[in-house]
């Protein structure tokens, strides 16, 4: 049972996948759903996600006046990250600035399988191009020994 919090509310209970006896060695999704929750509020760059076709995936980020030399692309622990940063020219004087040229980290988690085959820039838009694992079983040949 559940006391009340502070706010008269009661509280709500948190479950751990490792409270789970049957879910032995998942504890990375319990990481990588956390992960992935703390990045879902991030809001710049703009970004769309498509299927071009069946085990493909596109993201599409809107980084206008970011030129290639300003952006990175990384996969590490199964993270896609993408990096933007672009240094103002100090010589200039604004009567209104509109255009950002604040650096930016957005990130993605990638399911198991699931890799980047190419990225490319065109007209201020960074394509990003995935493919999803194949799913038809891999039938295992049993060796006699």
């Amino acid at each position: 049972m559940t006391s009340p919090s502070k706010s008269g509310r009661k509280a709500i209970p948190r479950y751990s996948i490792s409270d789970n006896p049957l879910l032995l060695g998942f504890e990375y999704l319990e990481q990588r759903l956390q992960q992935a929750a703390k990045t879902g509020s991030e809001g710049c760059p703009p970004f769309n996600i498509e299927t071009p076709e069946p085990g493909r995936l596109r993201i599409t980020l809107a980084v206008a006046g970011f030129c290639r030399d300003n952006l990175a692309v990384t996969v590490e622990n199964r993270e896609l990250m993408i990096r933007g940063k672009r240094q103002d020219a100090e010589d200039k004087t604004y009567l209104h600035r509109g255009i950002a040229t604040r650096q930016f980290v957005r990130r993605f988690v990638l399911a198991d399988g699931v890799r980047v085959i190419r990225a490319s820039l065109r007209h201020g838009l960074l394509h990003i191009d995935l493919e999803e694992p194949d799913p038809t079983p891999e039938r295992i040949t049993i060796e006699i020994e």
